[in-house]
């Protein structure tokens, strides 16, 4: 299973941006996805998740209204819209991938949790 980010880069803060990730190499609606976050110096930190079907989502208390997470399963792409960016959402972004059984419709906030993941793609939020 490979996971591919992208959609990172430079904004003001107020902008928006989407990050995507593709998983290729497996079903990606065996997945439940998660979207984390490191800045040098400190762990990584969970932003979102959302089940396999989409109908189940969670959001880390400081992206909550302003990070929308969504799902396409046919094409293989989970999404992170990221709106009011703020110069402390500036960090790595990573998608990751929690296989699962289709009676596991939930998400989990634990990086443990997950199998794969991506290579990480920068977001700069500029004051």
């Amino acid at each position: 299973v490979q996971l591919q980010a992208s959609g990172g880069g430079l904004v003001q803060a107020g902008g928006s941006l989407r990050l995507s990730c593709v998983l290729s190499g497996d079903t990606f609606s065996g997945y439940a996805m998660g979207w984390f976050r490191q800045t040098p110096g400190k762990e990584r930190e969970f932003v979102s998740a959302i089940s396999w079907s989409g109908g189940s989502t969670d959001y880390e208390d400081s992206v909550k209204g302003r990070f929308t997470i969504s799902r396409d399963n046919a094409k293989n792409t989970v999404y992170l819209q990221m709106n009011s960016l703020k110069p402390e959402d500036t960090a790595v972004y990573y998608c990751a991938a929690d296989r699962r059984s289709y009676s596991e419709d939930y998400t989990t906030n634990m990086d443990f949790k997950y199998d794969y993941w991506g290579q990480g793609t920068q977001v700069t939020v500029s004051s």
